[in-house]
């Protein structure tokens, strides 16, 4: 298998910012949305930011997104990039946090990845020593499944839970849940166990899905309901899973 080199770049291709924001990892957080994924999810709630480099998207500078952080930071916690996939572009993200460590008005600020685990250890390489915590989506257990639900395989996501467990990096593992799909009783026991075996500290968040906004492909498919969400609560919790998130 032909190794994977991930060299520092000043200049990404950003989607978007939310200069505040309070669901993307702890306290009060400045979210980076990186353009570019790797994966075709059947729910995809932002398709608009799957191609890499859109037609007529300028790469941003190191310098410009530091900038942006900078004029929040006093009312800030910490910084989070998200995606798109932010290990598409590890070497932006890489240089982006050492801007951040390394400027006194932002190295107080925790630095987060939101990200599909679908990388290369040596992209946890490059981002462990800038790296606060990693918040990562398991989408399935079962590589089928999981096929069926991104279109790629999930031995890289268990091999970087596994990598970023052991680096001490793992802050949260999310579930995405769709009923029918990945949330039996069995299909959860199993998740849980496996990720127990990982991280006996492990955090859960359940993300149930939403056909608002889901593409026209995903639209027909169930939402959990209250019922649901109180059996994955009971299904983890037995399971041993004691940081359990769900949507109030």
């Amino acid at each position: 298998m032909t190794e994977t080199v991930v060299r520092l770049v000043r200049s990404g291709f950003v989607a978007g910012t939310v200069p505040f924001s309070a669901v993307d990892g702890p306290g009060n957080r400045y979210v980076l949305f990186l353009q570019g994924c790797n994966w075709d999810c059947l729910v995809c709630h932002n398709p608009c930011s799957l191609p890499v480099a859109p037609p007529g998207m300028r790469p941003t500078s190191v310098a410009d997104v530091v900038a942006g952080i900078v004029d929040a930071a006093p009312f800030l916690t910490g910084v989070t990039v998200t995606g798109g996939e932010v290990t598409l572009q590890a070497g932006f993200v890489r240089a982006v946090f050492d801007e951040l460590a390394a400027d006194p008005r932002t190295a107080a600020l925790s630095r987060f990845v939101d990200s599909n685990g679908d990388a290369a250890p040596q992209v946890w390489e490059l981002l462990a020593p800038v790296t606060d915590g990693v918040m990562l989506d398991l989408k399935a257990l079962d590589d089928e499944m999981h096929v069926v639900l991104t279109g790629s395989s999930n031995a890289p996501v268990l091999a970087s839970i596994t990598d970023l467990a052991s680096r001490g990096l793992l802050y949260e593992v999310r579930l995405l849940l769709v009923p029918g799909l990945n949330d039996g009783h069995d299909v959860l026991r199993r998740m849980a166990r496996w990720l127990l075996a990982v991280d006996p500290a492990v955090r859960l968040r359940i993300n149930p899905f939403r056909r608002e906004g889901a593409r026209a492909c995903a639209r027909d498919l169930l939402e959990p309901s209250p019922a649901d969400l109180a059996r994955y609560r009971a299904v983890l919790t037995d399971a041993g899973v004691r940081h359990l998130t769900l949507p109030v």
